[in-house]
């Protein structure tokens, strides 16, 4: 049976107060717990209107406290802005309030726009893509293993714990797979990103090839991250979808906001490119009727020998979204706990 988990990006709705979605956030953690999820993830973004989550490691000591079983972390921490060093002090924070439940998420990207780049770094953002990321993690791995480097060998990062967070690489390229597979480290490619998707069979069979099995990861484990809204009906799941749509065409006019509501993005007269533009989204998204997404995703993973799917998803109405949630478990078989 494929394992199924939750990466909550916090979508703002548009009506509703940003705290009301950072307390969602934390809600539906809670429920996903009781549907069988395995994981719950939590993404890293800046300067967006659209997805407010910006503080991962915040929301997921919430969410731990407010949990009992269901794992709980960033997907992911955006290295390249921070030092190794207070990262691993962060997550052992977590992992000492919720032992053997922490996952330690890590990511390539800015996260938002170079400028908002520039003010987490206090530098120009053009010296954002000069860091060095797979420097940064192996470094932030010697921290949480008290290895660390040797200009700082009389430094440790606190609090000890018994365990360690469990590390993943996350990226929507082959090259995020070889880090991955060097380091033998779980993996998690992004099926659903806009530019890369088509990268995928590429990604994990580099990861498999290359993987460097270790004490704690002996053999390779792959995640798989997906955009998927389900109903009762395709006709249901392509209506909710609209404001998803019309987030897709705000973000290629440079314009950001919160979520419309179904009914406002229906009304919305697109352009021919823009119609084609909202059905080539749908190329690798998972939007139908539970019965369709379900047979999808259960052969998303056999294709790819994936040991989990990490499904995001955005609605209006949070209880469409709990909805979603349910059939998709329902679908895949997935044990609720209790």
């Amino acid at each position: 049976m494929i394992a199924l988990s939750c990466l909550d990006q916090s979508p703002a709705v548009e009506g509703r107060c940003h705290a009301e979605t950072i307390r969602d956030t934390v809600r539906f953690a809670s429920l996903c717990e009781e549907l069988g999820f395995r994981r719950y993830w939590l993404a890293e973004h800046h300067n967006s209107p659209a997805n407010i989550g910006s503080a991962p490691e915040i929301l997921a000591a919430a969410i731990a406290m407010a949990t009992q079983d269901i794992r709980v972390g960033s997907a992911g921490v955006l290295l390249s802005h921070y030092a190794p060093f207070k990262v691993a002090e962060q997550f052992r924070v977590l992992e000492a309030l919720a032992p053997g439940r922490i996952d330690l998420g890590l990511g390539r990207s800015p996260g938002g726009s170079l400028e908002a780049a520039g003010a987490l770094r206090r530098g120009d953002p053009a010296d954002f893509n000069s860091m060095d990321f797979d420097e940064s993690v192996r470094e932030l791995l010697g921290w949480l293993a008290d290895r660390p480097p040797a200009a700082h060998a009389a430094v440790r990062a606190f609090p000890a714990t018994p365990g360690q967070p469990e590390p993943w690489i996350l990226s929507s390229s082959p090259r995020g797979a070889a880090l991955a597979a060097s380091l033998g480290l779980p993996y998690c490619f992004n099926i659903s990103h806009d530019q890369n998707h088509h990268l995928a069979r590429e990604a994990v069979e580099l990861y498999r090839k290359r993987f460097r099995p270790g004490d704690r990861f002996p053999r390779p484990v792959l995640a798989l991250s997906v955009w998927a809204l389900a109903a009762d009906s395709a006709e249901e799941a392509r209506y909710l979808y609209g404001p998803r749509a019309h987030w897709r065409i705000q973000l290629d006019r440079r314009e950001r906001s919160g979520m419309l509501s179904p009914e406002a993005a229906a009304a919305i007269r697109y352009s021919p490119a823009e119609r084609e533009r909202i059905e080539r989204t749908l190329d690798y998204s998972f939007v139908g009727s539970a019965s369709d997404i379900g047979e999808r995703l259960a052969a998303l993973a056999a294709d790819h020998h994936a040991d989990e799917i990490v499904m995001t998803c955005w609605t209006h109405d949070p209880a469409d979204r709990l909805r979603c949630f349910k059939l998709i478990a329902d679908r895949l078989g997935v044990e609720k706990r209790g």
